[in-house]
């Protein structure tokens, strides 16, 4: 059941953020790996009503600057319907507590820069705007910047 709502919820992530169409199979392979190998990273899902209704992945980082490892949340996804009904609050909450109980140095996350919501969200939560900023370069001609 979680790795199809997961999935989906990546796809309506990338479409409300940045407008962007994901594919299916790629996805769908993308959210079994994380399930099937935790060196990918952990899925935190929230669940209400028999189905998943709000989701937070993360991934790992060493830092050897600061000697441990940092958190990074990724596919932080909402329903729509059950915004501001404290379900990000819960899940950043389950993530923050096994991160302190794991060893991590901190947690981390980019968002989209015009995500306005989603920043004063994270903002409410104690994270603060870093000065850096997130460089990529894509490899292969198949995957989404």
């Amino acid at each position: 059941m979680d790795h199809a709502a997961i999935a989906d919820f990546n796809q309506r992530l990338a479409w409300e953020t940045e407008q962007l169409r994901l594919d299916s199979a790629t996805v769908s392979a993308g959210v079994q790996a994380v399930l099937t190998q935790p060196r990918h990273g952990i899925y935190f899902v929230a669940v209400a009503e028999g189905r998943v209704i709000g989701q937070c992945s993360v991934t790992y980082e060493w830092s050897d600057w600061r000697n441990g490892e940092l958190w990074w949340l990724q596919s932080v996804y909402v329903d729509a319907a059950w915004r501001g009904q404290g379900v990000f609050r819960a899940l950043f909450e389950a993530v923050e507590r096994t991160a302190g109980e794991a060893g991590a140095v901190g947690l981390r996350l980019y968002v989209e820069e015009n995500n306005e919501g989603a920043q004063a969200t994270y903002r409410r939560h104690g994270m603060e705007k870093t000065h850096y900023l997130v460089y990529e370069k894509t490899l292969g001609t198949d995957r989404p910047a």
